[in-house]
């Protein structure tokens, strides 16, 4: 395991590889967690663009930067400060921007506090092409994210629509443009802990400097170095729950670039619908004979509740939104 698999996802619309490229999906997914993915008919062009104009944005004057902060949005989007989100009680020496579903503010029941994480993005105000650009990816990356999630259904030997029901009405789509700061000697390498996905699937594009570690079975780390014209894909927690533990979440990390080098790298999460609630999958005997059942952690454990999961994610990694606008949702979990 000294390196990840790749796929090439043009076998997927090919009637006569489809079938091996299932088969490939399903071994690369249960025994990595993590895969590259080619052939994925994403533009060229518009990826240049997306990082011209992520480039542009984090070399924007810093006061127009705070202007978007974070802490003043409750659904949790706009511009973090490096060390200001944390990981497994840590900072993470990155500065990043999140964006998330362009949607309207929600109505929130007082059974549902995870209904505030809808809501409108913040935009720099002096870029207006960084908005145009970022829903387009969003777009793209969606299309191509569904696509990939009817390709899992059919490798778990489901309907391709299996999973369609909680992310149908409205999915969870979130990006963060991320610069990680090369390293110095006062302060942590750590540009992100180790830690899991929640959503259904992660489509991150990386620049050429490397960075992000993969933990395999053993607890060693596998280095995903970067491969022009790929995405790195890694599977969540709705798809460790959903299979039971067939496939498994894989805990990865990202170890901040060499002193005087910056690394660029735009993650995409796909996810299901906030009020859903992830079904369990009936697989066939020889696959659910290999389940295990989802990884029990008592600091982080899973709820098949949808918004519960992804509030108490939120929650954690940034404790200034918290402590601002959900100080009561923090005080009832503290009682």
């Amino acid at each position: 395991m000294a390196s990840l698999p790749i796929l090439d996802f043009s076998r997927f619309t090919a009637t006569a590889s489809r079938d091996d490229f299932l088969a490939d999906l399903r071994a690369a997914a249960r025994d990595y967690g993590f895969f590259y993915l080619k052939g994925h008919d994403v533009s060229p062009d518009l990826q240049r663009q997306l990082i011209a104009v992520s480039n542009a944005f984090f070399a924007l004057p810093e006061a127009d930067k705070l202007a978007i902060e974070m802490v003043n949005s409750p659904h949790f989007r706009g511009y973090t400060r490096a060390g200001r989100e944390i990981t497994r009680g840590q900072q993470d020496w990155r500065e990043q921007i999140d964006i998330g579903s362009e949607l309207p503010v929600a109505e929130v029941p007082a059974d549902a506090p995870w209904m505030r994480l809808q809501g409108p993005n913040l935009w720099p105000e002096h870029l207006p092409e960084f908005r145009t650009t970022l829903l387009q990816w969003q777009s793209e990356l969606t299309r191509v994210a569904i696509r990939l999630l009817r390709a899992f259904a059919l490798a778990l030997g489901q309907d391709a629509d299996v999973f369609a029901p909680i992310y149908r009405a409205i999915p969870s789509e979130h990006l963060k443009v991320i610069r990680y700061p090369g390293q110095t000697d006062d302060r942590s390498s750590q540009g992100v802990g180790a830690h899991k996905d929640s959503g259904f699937l992660t489509l991150l594009l990386q620049d050429a400097i490397g960075g992000l570690q993969v933990e395999a079975e053993d607890g060693t780390w596998i280095d995903a170095t970067p491969i022009e014209g790929t995405f790195i894909i890694n599977i969540g927690e709705i798809l460790e729950l959903a299979s039971n533990g067939y496939l498994r979440a894989t805990v990865h990390r990202v170890i901040s670039p060499p002193a005087g080098r910056d690394r660029l790298s735009i993650a995409y999460f796909f996810g299901a619908d906030l009020n859903a609630t992830v079904p369990l999958l009936n697989l066939a005997p020889d696959l659910a004979a290999q389940a295990k059942g989802p990884a029990s952690d008592p600091l982080n454990p899973l709820f098949r509740d949808v918004g519960e999961n992804a509030l108490k994610g939120r929650l954690r990694s940034h404790p200034d939104v918290a402590e601002r606008h959900y100080a009561e949702h923090l005080a009832k979990k503290v009682g």
